[in-house]
This record gives C-alpha cells, structure tokens and sequence, in this order.
C-alpha cells in the first residue's frame, strides 16, 4: 500500500500505472538473476522498488536484508522512518509481522527490524558499524553514486557489504542510482556489466519499436525565435510521424524490455523522465530550456531527467579571457548584489582576502582582492585582516553593506586560525578544512566545538570545484555567471586570473574504484581557494538566504540608504577584544 506521506496517489499499489516497473520487480524473482542493477532518472519510482522489494521478501521469502543509503543521517533513517514504517503500517500482508520499534522488548530500532524468519538492517554506507560481519541474503544499494569511496577505513562499502552475501546460493543484490560523472559513476558502471535492457515502446502509427530517447523530443519555435514548449512531441525514429504525449500511456502499456546482451547474469535496467506517467515532456523541455546556459544546471539535467552520465570537458580556465571579463562599477557594490561574504587563505608571508557578492541564482561578483604582507604569526596582520572584515562596502542604491559571513582555511597556522575565529563565530566567522574526496558533503559543520571552542566547518572541496569550474564557462551574465572587479588596489590582477589555470582534474584508482579529485600544476593557486572558501562561506548561511539572494538585491535597490539593520548584517560592537591567536 502506499502510504499518503510518501505518495501523491496513496492506496493499492498498481504496477499497471508504472508498467515499465513490471520487468525489473520481475527480475529479483529470476532465478539465474542474483544482480540486478537500476541506472535511471528521478521521478521515475525506484524508490517505490526498493519497497515493493522489501515487502515481498518479508511477506513472501524472509531471510536476512540490508538496505543501504548513502549516509545514516538523514538517508537511511528518514527511508525507514518516511517510507518503510507507513508501509508496514497501512500494508495489510505486512501489518504485525515487523514490531513497533517503540514496543517494550521488540528487539527493533528504527535501524534494526526482526520478523518471522529474518531481519532487516538499514544502514549508511558512511558507516563501517553498519557494514559488519553479520551474513545477508538480500541487499539493496540506493543512490550509490553518492556513496563514499571508503566506509571510514575500511574500503569499499559496495564490497563490504557484497561480500556478506557470499554464503547464500539464492542471494539477491539490487543497485539503484541517478548516475553522475561518466569514468567515475559506479552505477554506469554497474550498468555496463549488465546485458543492458531498455524499455522499448510502440510507435502508434507505424508500430516500430524503440526506446523513448532525448533526440526524439522535438518542438516548435515563434516567428521571434522563442521556444513554445507546449509544443513538444516525440518524433518516431522510424517513420517519423510526431506522436502526442496522450498516446505515452497507451505505448507504454504495450512496451518490453529489451537486453542488448542476452544471457548476462546481470540484469540491467535504464530509464530516463519521458517513460514517467509523473512529469510531462512539456515540463521536460522547460527545465533543459532553464538549465541550457549553465553547464552546473545542464549536468544536474542530465544526470536527474536523462538517467545518463556527464561527460566533462576539460575543467580549464583561460586566464586571458577571465581578465578579459573585469568590469567598473558605479559603487563599490553594485546593484545586483544582495549578500556579501569573504574567504580567506593563509600564507607563509601574508593572508589573502576575497570578497564576494551575491546575488539572484548565485550570480556573484568578485568585489575586492586583498594580500595582506607580513607574518601571519604576528598580531598585527590579523588586525588589518579584522578592519578589511568589518568594513562597510558601498552599495549602489547608497546603502552600506558588510561581510555577512567569512571563511577561513585552517590548514596552516591552524591554532592562530582557531584563536581568531573563536571570539568572532557570532559574527558567522569560520575556520574550515578542506576534504578532497568526490561524493563528500559540499559543507558541513562540527556538531562540538573542539577544544579551541571552535566548530569547525568541513568543505568538500572537489564538489565546490566542479561548480566554481562549470560556472567560469558560463560566458553571459545571469545565474552562476562570475564577475570580476577592474584591476587595482582592491582589485584583481595578472597573477589572481593566472591562478584560475593552477589545477586540473585527474583520475586515479583508490580501492579498485576510479576516483576523481583536483591536482595542481603551478606553486599559487590560492584564487581557486578563496572562491571555495566564498562560497561555502555562502552555503553556511544557509538554503534560506541563498534562495532570496535576489529579493535581498531588490530589497537594497528598492530602499536605498535607508535599508534596515533586519536585512543587513549589524555592525559588530565596538569593543576591546583580546587577541588570544598566540
């Protein structure tokens, strides 16, 4: 049954509406199948697999099973929380076979369920704890392009968890996943070790049969050149009569899988967002249309709508042509900003200071570039990194706008970092470091402080780099476009543009994986660090502040000087600190 918090269609489960669904359920029931691997887009429903999974072996053939998320908290606690419980609840077959957690004595937990004639583990691949030695018939992997290349030390969670299923003949292994970068997708390459099934379709005019693919989507433009696209069809690949998007239901009804190579022992499955009864192809067309000029956005569409991998170019900036895009502004702000941060990086012989603005769609602008020479070791460099700080900048509306949020990288001078950043966290200045690993959390923040009192704030920094790259090709103003000040004092010169070419990307195998991170060529690089640092700046403000970035910017425009403290950050008072950095 499905559960009204989990579907938008609650009630008795009907594979008819899915049928494409139909072959892969059927395929952990085929009896040479012990792998059965799921690369698709979102929307698609195989989360709604995974559950249909679960229950049949708890209702029909019990033994032991582990589904894996991507991380304990949230994934696999808000999975067995938000999906698995509604269903045991309001699933008659299912009903008191799994106690409730909250029962005396149930011997379950939200993590761990026990019921007749097996149990169930959900655990994180983040997690060794999860992966220990207790034998597993059935397991099911869910979104594992998100999984960690190692759970904690102990390598592969894929492998850990795969080889606690050896023991039993009738083992059952599903792998689901959006798929992310191609080279380095597991589920791509899950994928490619399958016979490699698509679900082929009847065209309603000629009856030729063929999977539903992007390059058959096709719609008209105006006399303007403006895309309509309440226009959209799907062109038959065959005959090339245009099918309209009420005939989808009919052709899907009568649709199979087909294997590009029959008798593997893998099966495979691949399905894209224009098989969903769920999404329109209209609704498909305007979100390519949105994500066209933004390869951050592109890949995302790719990925998530298409079910296929991103093929990268080469991350590459052209220093020439970014110096190229330097601008003069009427104020020291200009109009489209709405939030302000900084970044900042520690030299052996002076701090390096960005600042940013931010506005509508992450549109930033690069609005000052600061070397502050001498020793970071001595007292007086960071009070002239404290005035940069607490600056007021100009906006062009004649409001004063200050640094919302700082970013400091405490990986040198770590203590003197600590002793800086402790006294000033309500201001939401921060130390951080940095964790080169693909799949990392973009940004999160220590729970505890250490025993500096600071929490310190991790940065995925790979993640970061692929957006701060796919952004620098982005070559017209508008959502991720990055702007750069006139050279000058505060500005930006040769050797900042200079250090946008410092790092490539490179591939390496770790673990029997190929992993992909970020390797320098050239000694300087901190212009690259300084955009991380501002935008996880930026993340740590929050989802909140980021989504009204260009409300803020009206805001500001709107009121001019007279913009409220409640929109801007405060001043920090004015009193005597000790420096307690040495």
């Amino acid at each position: 049954m499905l559960s009204p918090e989990a579907s938008a269609e609650p009630g008795s489960w009907r594979t008819d509406r899915v049928p494409y669904l139909r072959g892969i359920m059927d395929a952990f029931s085929e009896p040479i199948v012990q792998m059965v691997v799921v690369m698709s887009s979102s929307q698609i429903g195989k989360t709604e697999i995974v559950n249909n999974v679960v229950g049949y072996y708890i209702d029909q053939d019990p033994g032991p099973m582990l589904v894996l998320q991507p991380n304990v908290e949230p994934m696999a606690k808000a999975w067995s929380k938000d999906r698995f419980a509604p269903m045991l609840r309001d699933s008659p077959r299912l009903r008191g076979k799994v106690h409730d957690p909250r029962s005396r004595d149930s011997g379950n937990t939200i993590l761990h369920k026990i019921f007749p004639g097996g149990h169930i583990t959900v655990a994180g691949a983040n997690s060794p704890a999860g992966l220990s030695s207790r034998p597993i018939r059935i397991v099911l992997f869910d979104e594992i392009d998100r999984y960690p290349a190692s759970a904690g030390t102990e390598g592969d969670p894929l492998e850990l968890a795969i080889a606690r299923t050896q023991t039993f003949y009738n083992r059952k292994i599903g792998m689901f996943s959006t798929p992310g970068v191609k080279g380095v997708s597991r589920i791509e390459k899950a994928y490619s070790e399958s016979d490699r099934r698509r679900y082929f379709v009847p065209c309603p005019a000629c009856g030729t049969m063929q999977p539903l693919e992007w390059k058959g989507i096709v719609w008209e433009k105006d006399g303007d050149g403006n895309h309509k696209p309440e226009t959209v069809k799907y062109q038959c690949q065959e005959c090339g009569v245009l099918i309209d998007e009420v005939d989808k239901y009919r052709m899907l009804s009568q649709g199979e899988w087909i294997p590009e190579l029959p008798g593997e022992r893998i099966a495979g499955f691949h399905l894209n967002a224009l098989y969903s009864p769920f999404l329109r192809w209209q609704e498909i067309v305007e979100h390519f249309l949105k994500a066209k000029p933004s390869p951050e956005r592109l890949q995302v569409f790719v990925n998530t709508v298409l079910g296929e991998t991103w093929e990268e170019q080469a991350e590459k900036a052209d220093a020439t042509e970014l110096a190229a895009r330097r601008e003069h502004w009427p104020a020291e702000v200009p109009a489209g900003v709405g939030v302000l941060t900084a970044g900042v990086d520690v030299q052996v012989e002076w701090l390096e200071l960005a600042v940013k603005g931010w506005g509508a769609e992450e549109e930033s602008w690069l609005i000052a570039h600061h070397r502050i020479h001498g020793d970071p070791q001595k007292k007086d460099v960071w009070e002239r990194l404290e005035a940069l700080l607490t600056k007021a900048y100009e906006h062009e509306s004649g409001a004063k706008l200050r640094i919302r949020a700082c970013m400091i990288d405490s990986g040198y001078l770590t203590d003197i970092v600590y002793g800086f950043v402790r006294t000033r966290q309500k201001r939401n200045v921060f130390a951080s470091k940095g964790m080169d690993t693909i799949g990392a959390i973009p940004l999160k923040r220590a729970t505890k402080a250490n025993r500096y009192g600071v929490k310190l704030f991790t940065v995925g920094t790979v993640s970061m780099k692929d957006t701060i790259f796919n952004r620098l090709k982005i070559t017209r103003p508008g959502p991720g476009y990055m702007h750069f000040c006139q050279q000058g004092p505060d500005g930006a010169d040769a050797e900042y543009f200079a250090q946008f070419e410092a790092e490539h990307v490179v591939r390496r195998f770790s673990h029997g994986r190929m992993i992909r991170g970020y390797k320098q060529k050239r000694t300087r690089n901190e212009a690259i660090d300084l955009e991380v640092l501002n935008l996880a700046a930026l993340h740590a403000l929050g989802a909140g502040i980021r989504n009204q970035l260009g409300k803020l910017a009206e805001h500001l425009n709107e009121q001019g000087a007279s913009a409220t403290s409640h929109d801007l950050p405060a001043q920090p008072k004015r009193r005597r600190v000790r420096f307690k950095g040495f």
